[in-house]
């Protein structure tokens, strides 16, 4: 009696973990997370290597073909260790240039300033102007103004005006200076009184004139 009950126990303890094995899924037991990583790349990111390439926007190429990558205007070629692209030395854009274009593996200067800015007016190359009455200008090859003021003498009168469009003073009754308050013209003697007769130093107009008496003329009495 006692052999039946034992037998009966382990029999049901067979049952038992038949049922729980089946009842256990592999749902109920996750990957590991490094073999759910490798599985989804795999699936996602397609090695290339040796047969092909792969732009920027996930476009295959082939080996040896020609293609222009999305980051990029010069060229690449699909090789077996990948793409080779052009690197060369462009030349440098012109410091006046007022229009570049990228379109090419280069950048390239479309137009280059031919006028020179000055005081906020343009100027065309090789042009001469007067900004005042007294500078004479000229913009440059180089689109650069260069002016020269004028260095005026120094007038040969006390007198001197100032026309209009003229820069220098001019003296409009010639060379002259002070006799006194008088004002009396170069190169001549010139009786300023009864007593006293002036002229203006040669070439000295600033300086005062340089008088002489003479006798005077008095009134005669009867």
């Amino acid at each position: 009696m006692a052999l039946h009950i034992h037998e009966a126990c382990v029999l049901l303890l067979v049952i038992l973990g038949l049922v729980t094995s089946a009842a256990i899924s592999h749902e109920d037991y996750p990957a590991d997370e490094g073999d759910q990583t490798s599985s989804n790349d795999n699936l996602i990111f397609d090695d290339y290597r040796g047969k092909g390439c792969v732009d920027d926007s996930g476009f295959v190429y082939k080996l040896g073909e020609r293609f222009f990558p999305g980051h990029s205007n010069c060229p690449c070629v699909c090789a077996l260790d990948g793409p080779v692209c052009d690197q060369p030395e462009c030349p440098k854009i012109h410091p006046k240039c007022t229009k570049v274009e990228h379109n090419g593996c280069c950048p390239e200067c479309k137009e280059v300033k031919n006028f020179c800015e000055y005081h906020g007016k343009h100027y065309k190359i090789l042009e001469e102007f007067k900004p005042s009455p007294c500078e004479w200008c000229r913009c440059e090859p180089s689109n650069e103004v260069h002016c020269v003021v004028a260095d005026c003498a120094v007038p040969e009168c006390v007198n001197p005006v100032y026309e209009p469009e003229q820069c220098c003073p001019v003296c409009k009754n010639g060379p002259n200076c002070f006799a006194g308050t008088t004002i009396i013209p170069a190169g001549i003697e010139v009786k300023v009184d009864e007593c006293n007769i002036c002229h203006c130093h040669n070439g000295d107009w600033w300086k005062p004139a340089q008088c002489s008496k003479r006798e005077c003329q008095g009134k005669q009495t009867v």
